[in-house]
């Protein structure tokens, strides 16, 4: 392939038609590459992080506001070309994208610092494309500069499983004994977080999965167990990463008088009708909606300054489809990502 094809096509990954996993519903391509318009930055893709938000995009849990989409929204890149007015950033930094990719910037939402909630928001890998694929495109608005030394797979994580977990965290309080149900991607990265705070981490996995529970104990968990039983004692706060709308009510009865329970994810199955007795002694039940260019800034300072290890395991993006398979069947321990630059690496 020339180099002038290189550049003006790429490889790509786009849910064509959502459905379940085994439909094919994901289908890879040679497309044209984006060009960027006036205040967007062209990315040339280094690694993109694999969210169980971009299983939900594939399978059709979410409603479809694009089709066909590039998902992935946990991108680190470099600056390939910068749009007229673009002139936040310099050809050849590395930079990264997250899932906020455009608000409005006038509603009451944005005016008061809680952007996440404004309703003409737009999302990568959802309403516009994002990273399983050779090059993006990204407002340089909402890019966020990457100063952190470490290879691009192990940064990717951060910028949807750690931001995410870290507006969770910040919501769930600041009590000192912390569930985390759901010990995937997020969770090893909030984990660190909060035995950096000198909090209490104990984590509930599926039943039988050893695998993930000895991986939270490396992390500082002083407990390990099955989600679906009770906790070893009252907790102050419970963070749901898991996507399953039964563990809710668990989760209230685990957590102690005045506790809070957040629910960490985009989507979750429906959640079970509860007696009152275990929501009432004042607590509380929230979710948390997407994230802040803020919050991006302020944990990718706290990651640094920790600094958090991300447990990665690398895919090719010819085998994207593999990796959402794997992480549907829970067999990634920690954050399952795809290595772009690999395929650069191949091609010369």
């Amino acid at each position: 392939m020339s180099p002038t094809e290189q550049t003006t096509t790429m490889d790509a990954w786009r849910v064509v038609r959502p459905g379940p996993l085994d439909s094919s519903p994901l289908v890879r391509s040679r497309v044209r590459a984006p060009a960027p318009a006036a205040g967007e930055v062209l990315v040339s893709v280094l690694a993109c992080g694999v969210c169980r938000t971009d299983l939900h995009v594939t399978m059709g849990d979410l409603p479809v506001h694009r089709s066909p989409v590039i998902p992935g929204h946990e991108i680190v890149g470099t600056v390939m070309r910068c749009g007229d007015g673009a002139s936040r950033f310099e050809v050849g930094e590395r930079i990264g994208i997250a899932w906020l990719r455009h608000t409005c910037g006038v509603c009451r939402f944005c005016r008061s610092g809680r952007e996440n909630l404004c309703p003409q928001a737009r999302f990568t890998g959802y309403q516009l494309d994002g990273g399983y694929a050779e090059y993006t495109l990204v407002d340089a608005r909402f890019a966020l500069p990457l100063t952190e030394d470490g290879p691009d797979p192990a940064l990717a994580p951060l910028l949807c499983a750690g931001l995410i977990g870290y507006r969770a965290l910040r919501l769930a309080g600041d009590g000192e004994r912390l569930g985390l149900y759901g010990f995937g991607a997020a969770a090893h990265l909030v984990a660190q977080v909060a035995r950096h705070q000198g909090r209490r981490v104990f984590a509930f996995t599926r039943a039988g999965d050893d695998a993930a529970q000895r991986f939270a104990r490396t992390l500082g968990a002083e407990w390990a167990g099955d989600s679906t039983g009770p906790a070893p004692e009252p907790l102050d706060a419970a963070i749901l990463f898991a996507p399953v709308g039964d563990l809710v009510p668990l989760a209230l009865r685990a957590v102690d008088r005045g506790g809070v329970v957040v629910c960490a994810g985009i989507h979750m199955s429906p959640i079970p009708s509860f007696p009152y007795e275990i929501l009432w002694n004042e607590r509380v039940l929230r979710s948390v909606a997407n994230l802040t260019r803020r919050d991006g800034l302020e944990f990718l300072r706290l990651a640094a300054e920790i600094p958090l290890h991300t447990e990665v395991h690398p895919y090719p993006l010819a085998e994207a489809d593999r990796a959402l398979e794997d992480l549907r069947h829970g067999r990634v321990t920690g954050a399952a990502v795809l290595d772009v630059a690999d395929l650069r690496a191949a091609s010369r």
